[in-house]
């Protein structure tokens, strides 16, 4: 995955978030000690930081009813790559890396920071002689953002590109699973840069740009 990109929006996120901690009272030279005590109570608390998500687990889609659907109509099968899964209607891919910070809402904005890897996996779509494959996701909560590689036959048709984008309106508080966290909600929809390729691609235009592909659950594991 190339994640260069991802990773300039990740430090700008994080030399956002310094900015927000940093009062402006620290430009005098007075009263350093008050200063320095106003900071540390303003500065903002995580709610949980992962510095390693090498240590696996997934990231599931529970693929909605209306985008199934849409790929019946366009005659498009749905397959997995590599060591994802489609099972039980969601498609799961196995976290390989990244980090992610997570603030309790309206502390910070955006709340959810980092990036979530998933090398080697991903989804398929068929239709007669043409199969394009999507793979090595990488999700930038804090930019509402899924970036992954696209194949078109087995060659390269884009890299990093912009395929999903994240509604985060319907994210459920962190919760625990044992020594899992797990976020819980957040919509998985279709860009407006992955749709006219899909269309281009299948020669159709019914994929729409925001086109609902099903909800997401991320579980980390912190242990």
């Amino acid at each position: 995955m190339r994640t260069s990109n991802t990773s300039k929006r990740t430090l700008a996120s994080i030399a956002g978030l310094a900015l927000l901690a940093v009062p402006l009272a620290a430009c005098s030279s007075d009263n350093g000690s008050s200063n320095s005590s106003s900071a540390s109570q303003s500065a903002p608390k995580p709610v949980a930081s992962l510095d390693d998500l090498s240590k696996g687990k997934t990231t599931a889609i529970k693929l909605d009813a209306g985008f199934v659907n849409a790929l019946k109509t366009l005659k498009l099968t749905p397959g997995v790559v590599g060591t994802a899964k489609l099972t039980a209607g969601s498609l799961v891919f196995p976290i390989t890396g990244g980090n992610v910070t997570i603030f309790k809402p309206g502390k910070v904005s955006p709340y959810v920071i980092g990036q979530v890897q998933h090398e080697g996996s991903g989804l398929s779509l068929t239709a007669g002689g043409t199969k394009v494959e999507l793979t090595n996701f990488n999700v930038d909560p804090g930019v509402s953002r899924v970036y992954g590689d696209v194949t078109v036959n087995g060659k390269v048709a884009a890299t990093s590109a912009y395929l999903f984008k994240l509604d985060g309106r319907t994210l459920k508080p962190l919760s625990m699973k044992g020594t899992d966290a797990v976020l819980q909600g957040t919509k998985v929809e279709i860009s407006d840069v992955a749709a006219p390729l899909l269309n281009q691609t299948f020669k159709t235009d019914a994929v729409k740009p925001g086109l609902l592909v099903g909800i997401a659950t991320i579980t980390v594991a912190t242990k």
